[in-house]
C-alpha cells in the first residue's frame, strides 16, 4: 500500500516558510508509518499550484491519502480532498487534525470526498486503520474514527491516549522521504508533551489531547536534539509545548543533561506565569534558553477571568520580572477584541506592557475554534450556529464583528516598550557567572547598535570559555561579515563547520562569493 500524508495551509500564508510548515503531528504519523515498514510519503503542498499537485498525485498514485485539517485551512483541505478524489477515485481518503476532530459532520456530508475522519491523537488509530485496509479486513469497528454509512455518520469509541511518548519514532529520521518539506526548518520545532491541564476557554488543546499531561523523558528530548544537530546542523530549537515547564523536575533534568553533554544550543519555549521560578529560569538559561513566551492575554483581571486564565495581573508582573532579572528574552501573547472589553480594560493591558517591557509580542483577536469552551458557550447561547465554520469563508472566525482597533493599539505599545538597559548584562553575569546565553544576548544587543567592539568582546569570551561552542564562532562570523571583513568572517564560519559540519547558515556564508 502506498500512503501519502498531505498538508496545504490556508491561502493567505502558502508562501510563508514558517506559517506553512507541516503540523508536527503529521511528522510523527509519517515516522510511525515508515518505522513500521509502510511506503509513506509526507507532502507539504502549500506552495504548489493545483496543476502541480495533480502531477504529484498522478506520479505517486497513492492508495491511501491522509489530509491534515485545522481551522485556518478547513476549506483548502476539503478542496485538496476533492482534487484527490477526482484524480484517484479508488483511493481511501482520511482526514484528521484539530479541526477535523471536532467537525466530522461538516466533513462527512453527503457526497463528501472524505471516507474517514480520524479523531484526536492519531498514531495508534492510523496504524490500525492502515493495517486493516492493507489486509482487506473490516475497519468500521476500530476506535477513534468517524465515517458515513447508509446516510448516517457513525462515531466509534474514543481511542485511549498513548502512555509512553518515548516509544514514538523521531520525525527527523524520515523527513527526507517527502515532497515540499524543508527538513532543516521543519526539525527546528519539537514537542515534548501532550495534554494540557488548563481550562482557558479559547483553546481546544485540552479536549484534543486530554487534560492529563503526558511527558517525553529528558534524555529522549536531548537525544532528538543531538540527532537533529548531527543530521541537519541545527543549533537553534523551538519547543512548542503548551506549557513546557509544567513538570519542574523534568525541565531541570533536561537542562542539566544539555549542560553535561555540552550540546550548546539556543532554544525557546512556551510557559505559564505560574509555572516558572527564578531557580528554574537560571538553569534554563545556562542550558541555552534565550526566550520564554508567556500566555499573558490581558492586563485586566476581569478579562483574564472571562477568558478562563486563572491568573492575575500581579502574577504576570512577577513572572515577567523574574524572566527579565535572569536575562532571558521575554515574549508575550495577547488577546484583543474580547466582547465587553472596555477602555479601562485596554488601558490596564497597556499599563501592563509598560511595566513588563517584553522583547517581543503577538496580538490576536479572540476567535472561535471548535472544541473550545468559548465556541460551546456561543452555541448554547445561540450566538453562533453549528454550521458557522462550514458556512464562513474566513480563515479565522473572530468573536468581534469588527476586530482590529485594540489589536493596533497593543501592537504599537509592544513595539515601543522594549527594555534599553545595557547595565543589566553586568547584573546577570554577577548572578549566573559565565553563561554563553548571556554573552550571545548581550553581543547581539551591542551589534544591533553598531557597538561592534563591545559585541566582539562578548562573543570572544564564548570562544575562550567554550571553544567547542559553535555560537561564539558563528556570531563572530556574522559580525565580521557585517563589517565588510568577509575573509575573516569565512574563517569563523569554517570553525563552526569543524564543530557542526552540517550547519546550513555557515555552509552558505562560507561558500558565498
Amino acid at each position: 500500500m502506498k500512503i501519502l500524508l498531505a498538508y496545504q495551509s490556508g491561502l493567505p500564508h502558502r508562501n510563508d516558510p514558517y506559517i506553512s510548515l507541516v503540523p508536527t503531528g503529521m511528522c510523527y504519523l509519517h515516522a510511525s508509518l515508515c518505522e513500521a515498514g509502510y511506503d509513506s510519503i509526507l507532502a507539504n503542498f502549500s506552495a504548489r499550484t493545483t496543476s502541480r499537485i495533480k502531477q504529484e498525485l498522478l506520479t505517486i498514485k497513492p492508495d491511501f491519502i491522509g489530509i491534515s485539517q485545522w481551522t485556518h485551512n478547513r476549506h483548502s483541505s476539503l478542496e485538496l480532498a476533492r482534487v484527490c478524489r477526482d484524480l484517484l477515485p479508488g483511493c481511501t481518503i482520511v482526514m484528521g487534525g484539530g479541526h477535523a476532530t471536532f467537525c466530522s459532520e461538516d466533513i462527512l456530508t453527503e457526497g463528501s470526498p472524505v471516507d474517514i475522519v480520524v479523531m484526536g491523537e492519531a498514531e495508534a488509530t492510523l496504524m490500525e486503520l492502515v493495517a486493516r485496509l492493507s489486509s482487506n479486513s473490516a475497519w468500521h469497528n476500530i476506535d477513534g474514527v468517524a465515517y458515513r454509512h447508509n446516510g448516517a455518520i457513525t462515531v466509534t469509541s474514543h481511542r485511549k491516549s498513548l502512555d509512553d511518548l518515548d516509544r514514538l519514532p523521531l520525525p527527523a529520521r524520515y523527513l527526507d522521504i517527502s515532497i515540499g518539506i524543508d527538513p532543516e526548518l521543519q526539525s527546528e520545532f519539537i514537542v515534548t508533551t501532550r495534554g494540557c491541564p488548563s481550562t482557558c476557554n479559547f483553546c481546544s488543546s485540552p479536549d484534543f489531547w486530554g487534560r492529563r499531561v503526558r511527558y517525553r523523558s529528558p534524555q529522549a528530548i536531548v537525544d532528538e536534539i543531538l540527532y537533529i544537530r548531527q543530521k541537519f546542523g541545527l543549533i537553534y530549537f523551538s519547543i512548542r509545548d503548551d506549557t513546557f515547564t509544567a513538570d519542574r523536575k523534568r525541565v531541570l533534568e533536561f537542562c542539566l543533561l544539555l549542560q553535561k553533554q555540552e550540546v550548546n544550543i539556543l532554544w525557546n519555549c512556551q510557559s505559564r506565569v505560574t509555572a516558572i521560578d527564578e531557580e528554574l529560569l537560571i538553569e534554563m538559561k545556562r542550558a541555552g534558553c534565550e526566550c520564554v513566551q508567556l500566555g499573558v492575554e490581558s492586563g485586566s483581571a476581569r478579562i483574564l477571568h472571562q477568558l478562563g486564565k486563572k491568573i492575575t495581573p500581579a502574577q504576570i508582573e512577577s513572572a515577567c520580572a523574574m524572566i527579565r532579572k535572569v536575562g532571558i528574552n521575554l515574549s508575550v501573547y495577547l488577546i484583543s477584541d474580547v466582547p465587553g472589553e472596555t477602555g479601562n480594560d485596554l488601558r490596564q493591558t497597556i499599563e501592563l506592557i509598560r511595566h513588563i517591557h517584553p522583547d517581543d509580542g503577538y496580538v490576536s483577536p479572540l476567535a472561535y475554534y471548535p472544541g473550545t469552551q468559548l465556541y460551546k458557550h456561543s452555541l448554547a447561547s445561540g450566538t453562533t450556529t453549528s454550521t458557522v465554520f462550514a458556512d464562513s469563508p474566513q480563515a479565522a472566525l473572530y468573536v468581534s464583528p469588527t476586530p482590529g482597533h485594540s489589536s493596533t493599539l497593543l501592537l504599537k505599545e509592544l513595539a515601543g516598550n522594549r527594555q534599553d538597559d545595557p547595565e543589566r548584562f553586568k547584573r546577570q553575569k554577577q548572578m549566573l557567572g559565565y553563561c554563553y546565553t548571556t554573552n550571545i544576548i548581550a553581543g547581539e544587543w551591542h551589534r544591533q547598535r553598531r557597538e561592534y567592539n563591545k559585541a566582539e568582546k562578548e562573543l570572544r569570551e564564548i570562544t575562550v570559555q567554550q571553544p567547542n561552542n559553535p555560537w561564539g564562532w558563528f556570531l563572530l562570523g556574522d559580525l565580521y561579515s557585517e563589517r565588510g571583513q568577509i575573509k575573516k568572517g569565512k574563517d569563523f564560519y569554517s570553525k563552526v563547520l569543524n564543530i557542526v559540519p552540517q550547519h546550513g547558515p555557515s555552509k552558505a556564508a562560507r561558500s558565498a562569493p
